[in-house]
């Protein structure tokens, strides 16, 4: 009989963040199952099977195995609540299951037909339909609290090796990473579970802990320049606005005062460290632009971009062909240029370049772009307006004057599917779409090699 009374009474719910213990229903008809890590006084691997309105629970020190000459111990413990399978965090030391908690796997699964499991007596056999684990097992009871988890014989036999998976399917954070979600950080992160991205169910943590992994690659665009934000109180459901003024009194946020020609003083800001990225990460900024110059040398921009917009319904083939028409040109002037998804219609292209004034820079950027419409005006336009652009790409080269801003390397961007701006190789042009890249499958580019290396050198 489900019992949650166990559960509740081993827990102090002041010190520990995991749920409090309530029977619910599934408004699923699809019975969940959750395999949690758990690296508690002892390493071991959590199953959780829904049933009657609970998850009961089995702790299996060495994990599934996709072995079935494998039997492996696993010991029933106490009922956990359904809540319990988003959980993931690190239980306080000397409490109950004190540790780290990683979400492994978790899906669906299924009793063969017209049976019901015995979870007194088994044995239970069952069939799994998660993101890693598939396939069907047997729980055989020995005694006590004590029964075997053992493999069927199917497709699935020793196709997985479960230490071949390191992070969480949740947020694609390691053990490492959730023990100390705030490593270099002394950042209060609030609400960590919102959801901003209601969707693609990204949380706020999960953005913290995105912007916390790519540090060493957005942070030498970020530091030492002074930013914008775009904050999203309540995520991309609610109201969205952009700030040039932040209201933030970090001591790892530095202010610039400058003069303006409707004020005397405007204070703008800049990161100094990781840290003061995240503290704006924790006041709900989530999009960062950057200035295309340091703060210490604000008269010097060392920066041109170029923003390739396409019109509407224009395909993909044609933003890629302006693409490499605008690189071509670059090239003919002996510019290094670098290339970058804009996380919505079209590329970005970033060229280093250290010049002496804004005018020096605005009047390169306009020459460039003029000769793309000169070349081809039938594909291009320096025209904003709208009624201007049909059928062509707009060559935005305005974000090249003092003042002006533009999205930052690696930055999220607040639309749909979460993507991100982020630095691809000339190479990958033709493979990765404008917004090809988001925080849910950006993971895999760690592995690689920063495009954008050595773009200050």
């Amino acid at each position: 009989m489900a019992d949650l009374k166990p559960y509740n009474a081993k827990r102090n719910f002041t010190k520990t963040t995991e749920p409090i213990g309530k029977k619910a229903s599934s408004k699923n008809q699809k019975l969940k199952f959750v395999i949690q890590h758990h690296l508690a006084r002892k390493d071991h691997y959590d199953l959780r099977l829904e049933y009657q309105g609970v998850y009961v629970s089995f702790a299996v020190p060495k994990g599934p195995s996709f072995n079935p000459l494998d039997k492996r111990l696993a010991i029933h413990v106490e009922d956990h609540p359904l809540s319990y399978g988003n959980f993931e965090g690190t239980i306080p030391k000397g409490e109950y299951g004190g540790g780290t908690v990683m979400l492994f796997d978790k899906g669906y699964y299924t009793f063969p037909k017209d049976t019901s499991p015995n979870f007194s007596k088994g044995p239970v056999k069952f069939t799994l339909q998660g993101k890693r684990l598939k396939g069907s097992w047997s729980l055989v009871k020995m005694q006590a609290d004590n029964w075997l988890l053992i493999k069927e014989k199917d497709e699935y036999v020793k196709k997985i090796n479960i230490q071949d998976y390191q992070t969480s399917i949740k947020t694609g954070r390691t053990m490492e990473e959730i023990t100390h979600p705030q490593k270099n950080s002394k950042i209060n992160l609030t609400n960590p579970q919102k959801l901003i991205f209601q969707k693609e169910k990204v949380t706020k943590q999960a953005i913290f802990q995105y912007y916390n992994q790519i540090k060493n690659r957005i942070m030498p665009f970020l530091e030492n320049r002074l930013i914008s934000t775009v904050r999203a109180p309540e995520g991309t459901n609610g109201e969205i606005f952009f700030m040039k003024h932040l209201n933030n009194n970090s001591k790892d946020i530095g202010h610039k005062t400058m003069k303006t020609k409707s004020t005397d003083k405007t204070f703008y800001y800049y990161f100094k460290n990781i840290n003061g990225l995240l503290s704006e990460v924790q006041m709900n900024s989530y999009e960062f632009h950057i200035w295309g110059c340091p703060q210490n040398a604000i008269q010097k921009p060392d920066i041109l971009v170029f923003d390739l917009d396409p019109d509407e319904g224009l395909s993909l083939k044609k933003v890629r062909a302006g693409v490499r028409d605008l690189k071509q040109i670059l090239d003919n002037l002996k510019l290094k240029s670098y290339l970058k998804t804009s996380g919505g219609k079209g590329y970005h292209i970033y060229v280093p370049l250290p010049m002496t004034s804004w005018q020096k820079c605005e009047k390169i950027s306009s020459d460039i772009a003029n000769l793309m419409v000169l070349n081809h005006p039938e594909k291009y336009t320096t025209n904003m307006r709208k009624e201007k652009r049909k059928n062509k790409i707009f060559i935005d080269y305005f974000r090249n004057k003092l003042g002006s801003t533009s999205v930052c390397p690696y930055s999220l961007r607040l639309k749909k599917k979460a993507t991100i701006s982020c630095p691809i190789f000339w190479t990958e042009l033709d493979k990765i779409k404008p917004d090809g890249i988001t925080i849910k499958n950006f993971k895999k580019r760690l592995k690689k090699k920063d495009p954008w290396a050595n773009f200050f050198e």
